[in-house]
């Protein structure tokens, strides 16, 4: 199984997910932006303002995700935002043809919540104004979230407290 968590930067995806693997039995993190990394030097000629728009990535996500899966099983925790409907509906696609199970949250917060978790953040700081930038794109995807997957909002809620939400649900 798959829990992908959804949402944009300051929603608290990638603490969640670190609070909820040990809630899990057999669950580890794939951190899929690792892929656009490896992607990143072997591209870097195809330009692109996010990785998530080359088709390689996309679909070496659910390849990889399925493979680790065959090989471990257990359950995956993806931290990763997914704003365009497009290319979450073709990674679900894929993870559905391969058998794969998944679970969809979108953490949400409200948007002074995000910009003041964004700006105190002391991991990410070279990204700062990216991940502000992203925040409209947020607002446009909401409505299509909602739709696909399980929203919960994480204003004023700690990361552990999320987690055990998440956890009983996915139980």
């Amino acid at each position: 199984m798959i829990i992908w968590l959804n949402g944009t930067f300051g929603a608290g995806k990638t603490t969640t997910s670190k609070e909820l693997v040990p809630r899990l039995p057999q669950a580890r993190i794939f951190d899929s932006e690792y892929v656009g990394f490896m992607l990143r030097h072997v591209l870097e000629s195809v330009p692109v303002k996010d990785f998530q728009e080359w088709d390689p990535w996309r679909s070496l996500v659910v390849e990889t995700a399925s493979q680790v899966l065959d090989y471990v099983g257990g359950v995956l925790v993806v931290p990763q935002s997914v704003l365009v409907e497009r290319y979450w509906a073709e990674m679900r696609a894929g993870l559905e043809k391969a058998g794969v199970p998944v679970r969809h949250f979108v953490l949400h917060a409200d948007r002074d919540t995000l910009a003041r978790r964004i700006e105190t953040d002391t991991v990410e700081t070279g990204a700062r104004q990216w991940r502000l930038d992203h925040l409209d794109a947020y607002e446009e995807a909401r409505p299509w979230l909602s739709r696909e997957a399980e929203v919960i909002d994480t204003t004023g809620v700690a990361p552990a407290q999320v987690a055990e939400l998440i956890a009983a649900r996915v139980a």
